[in-house]
């Protein structure tokens, strides 16, 4: 079978994506700032409920009973009073405004705002959201949000022809936050620093933490667990403290590593793997069977001078049933799974085939693997 796996790696045009199967892995792995992130150093979500004006009558219903109430409390704040009930318009939408606090924002930064409709309004196009304040779980209030809102489409014509490019009851605001608080994190002065995985591993975690203390020549850093770290801040003299101890820990390279996965996609029939996936011994028989039906129409002529006859049209169906030969392909233990997809490519599976092969082979333990299925 060897000959087969070796013609088929020549010569078969697999419909697979294999990471890291092209070249040889970079020796330099990667950078700790790309795998990690100092622990606390992370953004945090923003929330704020609010109202858009200016809509061409394109806004809430009087079914929104808390547009209105929010109308009638908006005005009164302003020394006009009025009813929520007797407030009926259509240019104006209730939406709900999420944004991202960076880390370190500073009070007078700007940042992007998100605007979807809360209530049946049918577009935000055109619309303008008035000053709404943004607050963290805490409740506290850390940016104001106004601006015009962006659609990335447009809407035209009337209910009986209608044209529509894209989500037109939800946009975003560019720099339409303005940041009013900063969240608090102080790194100057600490001994102690962590470090968290993006994707905790144990072997990854370990690397990081010897590459860490080459680098410095001194025992700096601990592996904690697969997604902390642990880092003496040493004497300031010698990085010039924290942020240059940080900013040089962020440079330094790290062979990483990971769980060995393959993903299917079932519906495009899109295979992703590794190029550590391996497979045991097994026996594959894949085979199919088509079935075509054909109708024909034949022409029926009446008899010559005939005074009653019609010309008629009489269908012919034809059934034909092709069961395609299957083939076995006995697949060595400790052959890599990209072999054994182009070995599988060459006798004709088609990459929706080749998932449910992949699942089978799954089934029956010989895939040292982990299957997702998205």
């Amino acid at each position: 079978m060897h000959g087969l796996f070796k013609k088929a790696f020549l010569m078969a045009a697999a419909a697979v994506i294999f990471i890291g199967a092209a070249a040889p892995q970079d020796a330099s792995g990667a950078r700790v700032k790309d795998i990690a992130f100092v622990d606390g150093v992370r953004p945090n979500q923003l929330v704020g409920y609010g109202l858009v004006v200016g809509l061409s009558g394109t806004g809430d219903k009087s079914s929104a009973v808390y547009t209105t109430q929010s109308i009638a409390n908006m005005l009164n704040k302003m020394g006009l009073k009025f009813d929520a009930s007797a407030i009926k318009v259509k240019n104006t939408a209730a939406v709900l405004i999420t944004a991202e606090l960076p880390p370190f924002a500073k009070a007078g930064m700007k940042v992007d705002v998100l605007v979807s409709s809360l209530g049946d309004a049918t577009s935000l196009q055109g619309g303008t959201l008035i000053a709404t304040p943004l607050r963290g779980h805490d409740g506290a209030v850390y940016s104001v949000a106004q601006g015009a809102i962006a659609l990335a489409g447009f809407s035209a014509g009337t209910q009986g022809a209608k044209v529509t490019k894209n989500h037109q009851t939800a946009g975003k605001i560019p720099n339409g936050g303005l940041i009013e608080k900063e969240v608090p994190l102080m790194l100057a002065g600490r001994q102690d620093l962590y470090l968290s995985l993006r994707n905790p591993d144990f072997t990854t975690a370990r690397n990081m933490a010897d590459a860490i203390n080459r680098d410095f020549s001194a025992n700096v850093a601990e592996a904690v667990d697969a997604g902390s770290i642990r880092l003496q801040v040493p004497a300031p003299s010698a990085t010039s403290g924290v942020v240059g101890f940080i900013s040089r820990i962020e440079g330094i390279d790290v062979a990483s590593d990971s769980i060995t996965k393959v993903v299917v996609n079932e519906r495009t029939g899109t295979v992703v793997m590794g190029e550590n996936v391996r497979i045991s011994s097994v026996a594959v028989s894949h085979g199919d069977i088509s079935i075509e039906i054909k109708t024909q129409y034949l022409i029926s002529q009446p008899n010559a001078f005939s005074k009653k006859g019609e010309t008629a049209v009489v269908p012919y169906e034809e059934v034909g049933v092709e069961e395609k030969k299957s083939r076995l392909v006995e697949l060595p233990e400790s052959a890599t799974l990209g072999e054994v997809v182009r070995a599988l490519n060459l006798v004709g599976v088609t990459p929706r085939d080749l998932v449910a092969i992949l699942q089978a082979i799954k089934a029956a333990g010989a895939l040292q693997a982990e299957l997702e299925i998205i």
